[in-house]
């Protein structure tokens, strides 16, 4: 088209539909009906443009203007995998009001542009932005203001020193950079899709969130923080994207990963590795910064665990704040970039690793990633791991974030704004992630199986327990697996039985026929018992802390009721007043605030008053005497006390765990300890508290809910850190009776009393 102010040629676009949107425009004109223009593009590959021309391009044309060879190659080799995306429709009505007064050249112009502006955002939500060479992105991204700064500030007036960080700066880059390549990609999707189909019965795929990651892509530069509770989460969420069609992301590893052969791997699929801690090195830190806010301009998305580390126990972990710190303070940095925040919950039966994280629950230290581990692991392909699923949260973008935490548009936000806005999506993802987490057969199988009293449970007792849990989550509004119960609520048949299945075959449920250990010796049957009636469980006591990790991916969804109920049990129990229950769970949930994540979205009064009119609505408490909370009528078949014990038993393991670090506490009377060793001491001492029966759940003996419990005495006043990494006894706590009262104060939350069990 002719640039009449300077009498030169400028392709805009392409011409050749100028004619039919004249005539689109027109008619619109004419009627009163709008017209709805929606654009379409033909994705051929999802391989990314790149700035960097091949000998292929030089010879057939680029990818964008290809040749007529290049045209039919491209049609061969990608027919089977083309995708036709329609982007978002425009009406022609409000188009022609915005733009009032204007001609039709002008008119057919902007929406020409428009329209290819749609295109192009479906396009880069497939493809992701333009590939660059690598040596020169590492050259502008030292080039940064900001990275230089630093630099000249370490250095300071020696250009000897400049260069010698400068040098420094490129080694890091060339140390932490991804390096994505679309056929190392494509062979690994596939690699991956033979070995999801070996260890997992099926995967359940939140279809609709799906939708909405594809909306927030073309709408700005998406950041997915998933749930961490595997290595296998660095694949499976890429892989899912790479499968319907959405660019694949940048993801943020430990440094722990970059072993031979596997870093190299993961790095050509798209991991960029960071070092576990950095404190201390501004000049790593600065290079860190200043490559996330790279990819951030450029459109990348990124994917890091917000958790740090993976859960060796199944629940989330608190967020930790570093590296999103960084993205946040990039992030308002962009404000022409909408950065958005994507929490995701990759939810297991079982774990990969769930052998490992047993080793390190019960005290012993974490092995160091390596090519023998990794050849050692192929094992796992012998077992199942039953069904596996991926669920969306709602979507954070940072513009809304930062405006509620009172940062003015287009006003730098001050240090104290940055760090609530840090603050707010942290805990709002974890709260988000919790949220949709969804309930399978063998979550739900592993609650039923550790929170009743009994030593074995009989199948139609376990069948029953399985409904009224599902009744419960149902109630909650939480997700729960087609493999687990219908949209209704009722239970899919076979779900128990898959799950008991499951956890037999890795040994961790023992199945039993009454009759079969008399006389002495095990029964042989000549023939399987006539139903699964017959049938009763037990859990082996050693493989208790193994099973735990699969509860505990839904306990969030319980913990409000039953620290409710543990409050409602302790002595003198009910009728006992609500302002009384609300003291003790109140205390209950300081306690346990690095073990739970509680809701976000409510204060502590709200989530307690919520919490117990919820109880009362379902009948499992009553209120009596005006403002007493006693025991209900219940519902699904058990009465208001067997639902409030069997609420309080959902935390009993961990109130055993506190109570076995208080009563370790003593040791520090003689001085401060190393919290490893003070750990170490607490294992023992749980030990003899078990085999003693002081305690009686055998997965109370955890390393992490330990290491909790000293956290939380430690916040509460009664320990406090020394400058050598030790910890010792506060002085007013100091003596025997002090500690004896700390621990019998958590104790009181424990029910003794043999009606107590159900």
């Amino acid at each position: 088209m002719l640039d009449k102010a300077s009498g030169r040629l400028r392709r805009y676009a392409s011409a050749e539909g100028d004619d039919l949107l004249h005539t689109l425009i027109d008619v619109q004109r004419r009627i009163d009906r709008p017209i709805m223009l929606v654009p379409q593009v033909f994705v051929w590959s999802q391989r990314p443009a790149s700035l960097q021309p091949s000998a292929v391009d030089l010879v057939f044309g680029p990818r964008e203007w290809p040749g007529t060879m290049r045209t039919a190659a491209q049609f061969l080799l990608n027919y089977r995998h083309v995708m036709l995306r329609a982007g978002e429709p425009m009406s022609l009505r409000e188009f022609l009001d915005a733009n009032a007064g204007e001609s039709s050249e002008t008119l057919v112009r902007r929406g020409t542009y428009a329209l290819v502006r749609k295109i192009e955002r479906e396009r880069r939500a497939i493809v992701g932005p333009i590939r660059k060479p690598a040596d020169r992105v590492r050259e502008e991204i030292v080039r940064t203001p900001k990275l230089q700064a630093t630099i000249k500030h370490l250095a300071g007036e020696g250009r000897a020193e400049r260069l010698v960080l400068t040098a420094r700066a490129h080694a890091t880059l060339r140390e932490l950079e991804a390096s994505p390549d679309p056929e190392t990609i494509r062979v690994l999707t596939t690699a991956l899709d033979n070995l999801l189909n070996r260890l997992y019965a099926s995967i359940e795929i939140d279809k609709e969130g799906i939708e909405r990651v594809r909306e927030a892509a073309q709408r700005g530069t998406i950041v997915l923080l998933p749930s961490h509770k595997s290595h296998m989460d660095y694949l499976l969420l890429s892989w899912l994207l790479h499968r319907h069609s959405l660019q694949l992301p940048l993801i943020a590893a430990g440094d722990n990963l970059s072993f031979f052969p596997i870093g190299g791997v993961l790095r050509r699929g798209g991991a960029f590795f960071i070092r576990r801690s950095f404190k201390g090195d501004r000049l790593y830190v600065a290079v860190v910064d200043a490559y996330l806010r790279r990819l951030l301009r450029d459109g990348w998305p990124i994917e890091f665990f917000l958790e740090g580390g993976r859960s060796r126990t199944g629940k989330l972990l608190p967020p930790k704040l570093g590296l999103l710190n960084m993205l946040v303070d990039s992030a308002l940095g962009l404000p022409y970039r909408e950065v958005l925040f994507v929490p995701v919950s990759i939810g297991y039966e079982r774990v990969l690793e769930e052998g490992a994280y047993v080793r390190e629950l019960l005290g012993g230290e974490k092995k160091k990633e390596n090519t023998a581990g990794l050849i050692q692991s192929v094992g796992i392909l012998a077992e199942h791991y039953g069904h596996l699923n991926v669920q969306f949260g709602e979507i954070l973008p940072i513009s809304k974030v930062a405006r509620e935490a009172g940062v003015r548009e287009g006003a730098a936000p001050t240090p104290a704004q940055r760090r609530e806005v840090t603050r707010q999506v942290a805990y709002r993802v974890m709260a988000s992630i919790n949220a949709v987490t969804a309930a399978t057969p063998g979550s739900v199988v592993a609650l039923a199986l550790l929170t009743h009293g009994s030593r074995g449970l009989p199948h139609p007792e376990l069948v029953a327990r399985v409904k009224r849990l599902v009744a419960v989550l149902h109630a909650l509004g939480a997700r729960m697996t087609a493999s687990l119960a219908t949209p209704s609520g009722a239970i899919s048949p076979a779900c128990v039985a898959e799950a008991v299945q499951m956890f037999r075959s890795a040994g961790l449920l023992e199945v039993h026929v009454a009759g079969e250990h008399l006389h002495g010796q095990k029964k042989r049957r000549r023939a399987p018992p006539a139903s699964n009636d017959d049938l009763i469980y037990s859990v082996p006591e050693n493989k208790r802390l193994a099973l735990d990790i699969s509860k505990n991916i839904i306990l969030h969804y319980f913990v409000p009721a039953a620290l409710v109920a543990a409050a409602v049990l302790a002595p003198p129990g009910p009728p006992i007043a609500r302002s009384v229950v609300q003291q003790r769970v109140q205390r209950l949930s300081r306690l346990f605030k690095h073990e739970f994540i509680f809701r976000a979205d409510m204060s502590f009064d709200q989530l307690f008053d919520t919490t117990v009119d919820e109880m009362i609505a379902r009948g499992e408490l009553v209120v009596v005497g005006g403002d007493h909370l006693g025991f209900g009528e219940g519902h699904d078949g058990i009465d208001g006390r067997a639902w409030i014990v069997q609420y309080a038993s959902m935390v009993r393991s961990f109130l055993e765990a506190y109570r076995v670090a208080a009563r370790t506490l003593p040791f520090l009377l003689r001085g401060p300890l190393p919290i490893k060793d003070l750990v170490r001491k607490a294992l023992a001492t749980g030990d003899r508290m078990y085999l003693a029966g002081e305690i009686e759940r055998r997965e109370s003996l955890s390393r992490s809910a330990i290491e909790n419990a000293f956290l939380s005495l430690q916040d509460q006043g009664y320990l406090r850190p020394e400058s050598d990494k030790k910890i010792s006894l506060a002085e007013t706590f100091a003596d025997d009776d002090a500690l004896h009262a700390i621990e019998s104060r958590i104790a009181a939350y424990v029910t003794r009393r043999a009606e107590d069990r159900v």
